[in-house]
């Protein structure tokens, strides 16, 4: 399967790749199928990149990286609806906010991505943990990481990568697809 997206040009991927949203996501209802999409170009994050609207893609992160031990309260709504059960595995991803100055950017704690990895279906969940920022900043920390570890960037510091799809290099127009 092939999307032109605006953001990373082509990108092929498979039938497997595609995390279902039943519910869509906070903003973006109507968009039930996303990829996840890693772009060699970029160090740090990894995107989840709408199948429907090839204009949507969102960087996502890891709770982890800010938060140690996040460990978010799901309600049995949060669970149903990915069809959740104690042998599936699970990965959250936090949607980051980049605004014109970087060093403002911020990760939504409070309403992370999950996704069951086992059925590929996926929620926004908006937890009810009101110590979780919706902006939490993550600048510093991030720089934190940098520094503590300057061989590896922050991409390759997330377990979830693996499912991501990786961006190649565009097909000739002489090349079958």
């Amino acid at each position: 399967m092939l999307i032109q997206t605006s953001r990373f040009g082509q990108v092929l991927y498979e039938a497997e790749d595609i995390l279902t949203f039943p519910e869509g996501l906070l903003g973006f209802a109507d968009l039930r199928e996303f990829v996840l999409v890693d772009d060699p170009s970029d160090e740090i994050f990894i995107w989840l990149q709408s199948c429907e609207s090839t204009d949507i893609a969102f960087p996502l992160l890891e709770p982890e990286l800010f938060i140690q031990k996040y460990q978010p309260g799901m309600t049995k709504t949060d669970n149903e609806s990915i069809r959740l059960t104690p042998s599936d595995k699970v990965r959250f991803f936090c949607i980051i906010t980049i605004p014109d100055d970087p060093t403002q950017m911020s990760a939504n704690m409070k309403a992370p991505i999950v996704i069951n990895l086992t059925l590929k279906i996926a929620r926004q969940c908006v937890l009810q943990d009101n110590t979780l920022a919706i902006r939490e900043p993550i600048f510093t920390k991030l720089q934190q990481r940098v520094v503590q570890n300057p061989q590896v960037c922050i991409k390759d510091q997330l377990i979830g990568t693996t499912q991501a799809v990786k961006i190649s290099k565009s097909p000739s127009p002489e090349s079958p697809l």
